[in-house]
């Protein structure tokens, strides 16, 4: 019975794999012929492809999302690297505060709280 399915699995992605492949191949074919005029700025227009336009947006995409998750992977590391340096100083700070309380002599005769005014 799973060697069924594991047939029907295959055909299905082999079928939609084939699928795809003509599509991208009637769209390369028909787009390929049809020109547009691309503005980039004034008086500097560039003719070329459909085909072409779409590529290139794609692959300007790519580059935006590519920049755009490391910008905020940096932001994010930046944002931590300060919270670990602040908790570092502080617990610098409460070590050096206890180290200076080891440090104070405690007064001769007992029990800090057995100061009597004389």
């Amino acid at each position: 019975m799973n060697d069924i399915w594991l047939s029907i699995k295959a055909w299905t992605q082999r079928i939609l794999l084939a699928l795809l492949v003509i599509y991208c191949g009637l769209y390369i074919y028909n787009n390929s012929g049809t020109t547009v005029v691309l503005w980039w700025w004034f008086k500097h227009e560039h003719a070329t492809t459909v085909f072409l336009l779409t590529a290139g947006a794609f692959v300007a995409g790519v580059i935006f999302t590519i920049l755009a998750s490391t910008a905020l992977r940096t932001l994010k590391q930046i944002r931590e690297m300060r919270h670990r340096g602040r908790q570092e100083r502080l617990e610098r700070d409460i070590e050096e505060m206890k180290t200076k309380a080891a440090m104070l002599q405690t007064r001769p005769g007992g029990i800090a709280g057995d100061n009597k005014a004389v």
